[in-house]
């Protein structure tokens, strides 16, 4: 009798284990890879810009009493990396050269949604510099970001003109204060995003490239999952998954195209007419695209190689393996949204509408 009530508890025991194993989270920490604006910090621009000032995740899981906390990283890539080797985050933002490194030095993670593509990325001069073009910056001060996407779009720039990190003085400072740097003219040039375009209009930057001229050195961005939330908590990250591809759609709806301009300019970094600009004749769920087609797999594939041909990480690894497209497949299934996203091939020609490629 005493084997058999042994016997009988471990069999429940054993039952219910995966149960206990996917036991909704008390938290789930998102990170974002800015230091964000405001006060309490938002996010300022993207489809996460809807997730989090709207409350997607957190309408998600209010009715579970799950605490959703958005953290911001001053520091970007490098110490978003850092936070995740800590077991600190459990999703997070990330453009593509710190993801790629994260994975490379062995960050246990999984890219399950995109979350930009093609970014331009904007290269600007003071005015009393003289420089006119990439060439220019041959023997010049030039400040970005190490270890963020900013500086692999960077080495894909000056290559393109015949340069190397070592032709230029690389100053390498967090965006605030190569800005700062910048403006007092203790750089010559400074590689960054939109916000140099509102330089350039209050007439204190020159800008001498943007990668709508060169799309191979246009910037990606992903979120990540870390492996050890995933794995103990697979249905809380299919409805964090979900929630992100809910304002991702509602971002990418033509009819939403001015709230969408609005919310960004509300952030006060970049103001909305510099949003409309850049984005004047481009649909915005082009831009603001979660999925993950043969484009994103090819231009990561790309970002892997060009980083360790320019000697960012030690070695290369196969994309297919580090992404994770299950959650995005059922998202896309479940919330009726298979095709709500033009798909692009490799070469970012739009393609006929077909089965997302999984990985491997």
């Amino acid at each position: 009798m005493l084997f058999r009530t042994l016997a009988a508890g471990l069999a429940t025991l054993l039952l219910s284990a995966p149960l206990l194993a996917d036991a909704l989270p008390k938290v789930i920490r998102i990170g974002v890879s800015t230091a964000g604006v405001g006060n309490p910090p938002r996010v300022s621009t993207g489809w996460t810009s809807v997730a989090q000032v709207n409350r997607y995740v957190e309408n998600e899981f209010a009715r579970d009493g799950v605490k959703v906390q958005w953290i911001f990283f001053k520091g970007q890539g490098p110490a978003v990396n850092e936070a995740i080797s800590n077991n600190q985050l459990d999703f997070t933002t990330l453009g593509d050269l710190p993801a790629i490194i994260g994975r490379a030095v062995g960050l246990d993670t999984r890219v399950v949604l995109a979350g930009s593509t093609r970014s331009d990325v904007y290269v600007a001069a003071t005015p009393q510099s003289g420089i006119t073009g990439i060439k220019g910056l041959r023997g010049k001060r030039i400040a970005f970001h190490k270890g963020t996407a900013t500086q692999l779009a960077a080495n894909r720039i000056l290559a393109a003109h015949g340069l190397t990190e070592r032709d230029v003085k690389v100053v390498n400072m967090e965006p605030a204060t190569y800005k700062a740097a910048f403006l007092a003219g203790d750089v010559d040039a400074i590689f960054s995003t939109l916000d140099l375009v509102r330089l350039a209009d209050a007439g204190k930057a020159r800008i001498i490239y943007t990668t709508r001229q060169h799309p191979a050195a246009t910037a990606q961005g992903f979120v990540l999952v870390n492996q050890k939330f995933a794995q103990a908590h697979p249905q809380a990250t299919q409805r964090v998954v979900n929630a992100l591809v809910r304002a991702a759609h509602w971002a990418g709806e033509p009819a939403h195209r001015d709230a969408v301009f609005r919310l960004w300019g509300s952030a006060g970094g970049i103001s909305e007419a510099i949003y409309r600009r850049e984005y004047a004749n481009i649909p915005l769920a082009h831009r603001l695209s979660p999925r993950i087609d043969g484009f994103v797999l090819a231009r990561t594939s790309q970002s892997v190689a060009d980083a360790y041909k320019y000697k960012l990480i030690r070695k290369p690894f196969d994309v297919r393996a580090w992404v994770d497209t299950r959650y995005l497949d059922t998202a896309l299934k479940t919330l009726q949204y298979t095709e709500a996203w033009p798909r692009f091939d490799a070469a970012g020609r739009p393609v006929a509408a077909g089965r997302l490629q999984p990985a491997s």
